[in-house]
């Protein structure tokens, strides 16, 4: 039972049609849910491809995506943290989305870390602070 979206020159909406089988499927049967209109152009449909916690984990390895780290970076940073979190599917709390905010904006972690002290006590005994110790090497 396929699904096709569309966009509706009657009503200018994005819209979704569904068919109850595959030979009732086509442009000239295609009529808007929202306003029945036949005036419908087709649109390439998004695609969502799962992917293995393992896979995930490769990707997030990839050289590429560390190349900024190496200069410090912080808008490469800022970058990295955000895929980390998308990847792994962990939100990120309000805290940490002013600190990737401020990293974008080119603030140094340093800076950061010394105006949120509370940040920096969430690194542990190591002194890491918000992950960032390898930028004061």
């Amino acid at each position: 039972m396929p699904i096709y979206e569309y966009y509706c020159s009657d009503c200018r909406k994005r819209v979704s049609v569904f068919f109850r089988s595959m030979s009732m499927a086509s442009d000239e049967a295609a009529r808007c849910p929202n306003c029945e209109g036949a005036h419908l152009r087709r649109l390439v449909s998004r695609v969502a491809v799962l992917k293995s916690e393992d896979s995930r984990v490769e990707e997030m390895a990839d050289p590429s995506l560390m190349s900024g780290l190496e200069s410090e970076d912080p808008q490469a940073l800022a970058s990295f943290m955000r895929r980390m979190s998308n990847e792994t599917g962990e939100p990120l709390d309000a805290e940490m989305n002013e600190v990737i905010g401020r990293l974008e904006a080119g603030e140094s972690p340093e800076a950061i870390e010394q105006s949120m002290p509370e940040m920096g006590a969430m690194g542990g005994d190591d002194g890491g602070g918000l992950g960032m110790s390898s930028f004061d090497e």
